[in-house]
């Protein structure tokens, strides 16, 4: 694909096929049949396919057949990690095995995902191949001048500098069979709101110098939590932090719309 194509965004699916399928038709990324119609188009989830809502493990399913589709005709279609996707993943590793997280604290992932929003039918409807593929995603890209991630936190420094340190540092987790490591990234994708504030700006620059970018896109936080809009209201993308960030989290599980923003 070339790095002049077409660029487009969608975070925090939360389950909801038919809304992710009509936003990606409306953008003219899919056609009547869900099928791939955006010729060499990059298309970049942002994180959290899962929860929420009932189909998370068709999400996936659909983003894999894109991936092929988009593949063949010189586009790209994929997904970064959420911290719900570390939840389900987690769920599925070990279950309601105890462990003790760095504060002391008694921890299960099974009883945490079920929290929330989780669906115990999809840990068993994931296959073997679906797992290893959402466990080698990366949890940050850089893409033309925008720096995706998920969630709206400096945590991802706290693995490396570098795109390429981070996505691998996390991928080491994932891995492996710590469910101490696998929580503590859980907790660190979901801190939020850390660019709202008075620093936020400088925060955001830290995060550009250290892994390019002329701008930080995210999900996780939703627009609707983080203005006075209601969700139905939510229309567009939100930008803030001096124009250097853009929030294209609509709130879908809150009744907001799933939004393909595209970014060039």
């Amino acid at each position: 694909m070339s790095d002049t194509s077409p660029l487009f965004v969608a975070s925090d699916i939360h389950g909801h096929y038919d809304a992710l399928v009509e936003a990606l038709r409306g953008q003219g990324l899919v056609d009547e049949d869900a099928a791939w119609a955006g010729g060499d188009a990059r298309l970049w989830i942002l994180g959290d396919l899962f929860d929420r809502g009932e189909e998370g493990v068709a999400v996936v399913r659909l983003l894999r057949t894109l991936a092929g589709q988009a593949a063949a005709d010189g586009g790209l279609v994929d997904t970064l990690i959420g911290n719900h996707e570390v939840l389900v993943l987690g769920s599925r590793r070990f279950g309601d095995v105890a462990f003790t997280d760095v504060d002391g604290q008694d921890r299960q992932f099974l009883h945490w995902w079920v929290l929330n929003g989780g669906f115990e039918d999809e840990l068993g409807d994931l296959t073997d191949d679906e797992v290893r593929w959402l466990e080698t995603r990366r949890v940050l890209h850089v893409a033309d001048r925008a720096l995706l991630v998920h969630a709206d936190t400096e945590s991802y420094l706290g693995y490396g500098r570098s795109e390429e340190a981070v996505n691998s540092a996390v991928r080491k987790i994932m891995s492996g069979d710590e469910p101490e490591e696998w929580w503590q990234l859980f907790r660190e994708l979901t801190r939020r709101h850390e660019f709202m504030g008075g620093d936020g700006p400088a925060r955001v620059r830290g995060m550009l110098r250290s892994f390019g970018g002329e701008e930080l896109v995210h999900g996780h936080s939703t627009i609707p939590d983080t203005t006075e809009l209601a969700p139905g209201q939510v229309t567009e993308a939100r930008r803030y932090c001096d124009g250097l960030v853009l929030n294209v989290d609509g709130g879908v599980y809150q009744g907001g719309k799933c939004l393909v923003v595209r970014l060039n």
